[in-house]
């Protein structure tokens, strides 16, 4: 039989994340009597003290921070089960959110979407294209449900997914390209190079070779294809989004000894399997039925 109960560990939490008995009563819509007698009785049943009362504001004890460190434990833990109860409840999900890292083949991910809407024709799709650890972000944040990311979840399910290579690549007319040599780092640094920045609003991060010495940074892939299609500057930009873009002679790879290709890892990230209702698992089944598919037919291209 358990001493504690649920609300009394959410009114211990309302009255540290508000500083007091009475901000914590108005928070939760409790009467401050009601919310410190459930700390008293919190206190009592465990036989430690929580809280002290320091001038006009409510401290942690030493044992308070650590039954706190367990109990949001437990409350974020029981909201989980309450939401995959909702899920079940409710069946088939009406919202689908998904976060994918613009460098994910979109050919690929525009088949996967058509599938999973001729199956669920009452599903709406939210679709957040993002750069490096935006997708991680949103997923952590849960603003989406699913996320295809080069970045991976430090508390949820990472699959290590696919490889998308980079090239680095220039307009024919760009200067690089009249040089009569490979070309090495050094001489990148005098040419404008052309940088997608990270979508993540608090983690962003840079990654790659930045060692320009004038740079312009954007915000979308598309961005960058267009101006170095344009022949404003160069970039390693992945190979699916600029097949078309090689095969009219727009982009050229550019002649480097070495480091003219990279490749990224994406991943499949999700927080919980649990809370994903069938239409998000019919999205998961697809894409890497998709995957597969695109991964075979590149192989028996490359071995003709």
């Amino acid at each position: 039989m358990l001493k504690t109960t649920l609300g009394q560990w959410r009114m211990f939490r309302a009255v540290v994340e508000h500083g007091g008995f009475s901000q914590a009563g108005d928070a939760i819509h409790k009467s401050q009597s009601t919310i410190h007698h459930a700390v008293q009785k919190l206190e009592d049943s465990l036989g430690v003290k929580l809280l002290k009362v320091q001038g006009r504001k409510v401290r942690l004890t030493q044992a308070g921070e650590l039954m706190l460190r367990r109990a949001n434990y437990l409350l974020e833990e029981a909201a989980k089960l309450e939401a995959v109860a909702a899920g079940l409840g409710a069946g088939t999900e009406t919202q689908l959110k998904i976060a994918v890292d613009e460098v994910f083949p979109q050919a690929l991910l525009y088949r996967v979407l058509d599938t999973v809407s001729a199956q669920f024709p009452l599903l709406r799709i939210e679709l957040m294209e993002t750069v490096l650890s935006g997708a991680r972000e949103l997923l952590e944040d849960a603003r989406v449900d699913i996320a295809i990311s080069p970045v991976t979840l430090a508390n949820g399910f990472n699959e290590e997914f696919c490889q998308i290579e980079f090239l680095a690549v220039a307009n024919p007319l760009h200067a690089l390209h009249q040089q009569e040599q490979d070309l090495s780092f050094e001489d990148l640094k005098s040419h404008r190079q052309i940088v997608v920045r990270d979508s993540a609003s608090t983690s962003g991060k840079d990654e790659g070779w930045l060692g320009a010495d004038q740079r312009w940074t954007v915000s979308h892939m598309r961005t960058s294809i267009d101006m170095i299609s344009k022949g404003f500057g160069y970039a390693w930009l992945p190979l699916p989004a600029i097949e078309a873009e090689l095969q009219s002679g727009l982009l050229k790879p550019l002649p480097l000894a070495q480091g003219a290709k990279r490749t990224a890892q994406l991943y499949l990230c999700f927080a919980d399997g649990d809370r994903l209702g069938p239409a998000a698992r019919t999205f998961i089944g697809e894409l890497r039925y998709q995957s597969e598919s695109m991964l075979t037919a590149e192989q028996l291209q490359d071995s003709n």
